[in-house]
């Protein structure tokens, strides 16, 4: 019987639950204090436990299948690793698996140690948006091209409180979302050629990213994104039929051969508006079909380039 139980008791532990409460799947939600633990029932109407995740699985026997993991950035890894040693093995862990690339490393670490299958939650896969994408790309024979900007606000994230640690990894933290989507689609980088400058203070290691390269599926690529000016998240993925536009990336616009013009994509995005958009479908996958995720392992994989584009420039 499928048992799930979320760590935390946070806006995405909310999310969750109102769609594990949709799909009628039993669940617990544990937080950590009791103000966490109050303010989410009065969001829900559901009562969560208190007193965290550690002292939850040191006093109780538990029937848990399967975990969610939605607890702050700097714990993530912390409470994977928790719950496979608590002997559940199916485990989703949001984005992007832990607070840097070492902490992601010990969770695929302990994965393997505790045979668990861990699978990280990048949700913008399962935008309805997306699927769209994928069917027209795949009925014009793949893709020839594709670019992306991964710009984050940075003075609006100067102001931002978040525990040590969580800016100074924002770049893994929340770019990534914009990274794992472009190569979900594009495919992983073959060859990469990364260019950085400039510095934050929350940032230092850069502020300013350039690159371009080719991915396993032959198609070439280029990013850029300047965190100390204007600008948003957007992708661009070309077909020899079609330019395909995400900005924002809930949406899709197609500019076809020999046209000037953007049209929207009419979707079948009711899930996204009922719920935070590709929660529900990454939820389904989870519970249903878990090989629709990336997993640990191939997050693991990625690290490298992630650590390539992020590495700063020596001139």
């Amino acid at each position: 019987m499928i048992n799930v139980v979320i760590l935390g008791s946070g806006p995405m532990a909310c999310e969750y639950s109102k769609v594990l409460q949709a799909m009628q799947i039993p669940f617990t939600v544990i937080g950590r204090s009791e103000q966490s633990t109050n303010t989410f029932h009065n969001t829900t109407g559901i009562k969560a436990i208190s007193g965290g995740y550690e002292q939850y699985f040191a006093t109780n026997k538990h029937s848990f299948s399967h975990a969610i993991i939605a607890v702050g950035e700097k714990r993530l890894g912390e409470a994977a690793r928790a719950t496979m040693n608590a002997g559940i093995t199916t485990i989703l862990v949001e984005k992007p698996g832990g607070i840097d690339a070492e902490d992601i490393r010990n969770v695929a670490q302990s994965a393997k140690l505790n045979n668990a299958q861990v699978l990280v939650g990048y949700n913008r896969r399962f935008y309805a948006s997306v699927e769209k994408a994928k069917s027209i790309i795949a009925e014009d024979g793949g893709l020839l091209s594709f670019n992306f900007e991964f710009t984050e606000w940075g003075h609006v994230i100067a102001n931002i409180e978040k525990e040590e640690g969580v800016k100074e990894n924002w770049f893994l933290a929340n770019s990534s979302h914009v990274i794992d989507l472009a190569f979900h689609l594009g495919g992983a980088p073959r060859v990469l050629n990364a260019h950085t400058a400039g510095a934050l203070s929350w940032h230092p290691r850069a502020a300013i990213y350039a690159g371009s390269g080719i991915s396993e599926q032959g198609a070439l690529f280029s990013y850029q994104a300047n965190w100390q000016a204007p600008g948003r998240w957007a992708l661009e993925f070309l077909t020899r039929q079609h330019r395909l536009y995400f900005k924002p990336v809930e949406k899709l616009q197609i500019q076809k051969l020999g046209s000037v013009a953007l049209e929207e994509v009419i979707l079948d995005d009711a899930l996204d508006f009922d719920f935070k958009p590709g929660l529900y479908k990454q939820t389904q996958a989870f519970i249903n079909n878990p090989s629709l995720l990336p997993s640990i392992e191939e997050q693991v994989s990625m690290l490298d380039w992630y650590e390539q584009i992020n590495t700063p420039s020596t001139l």
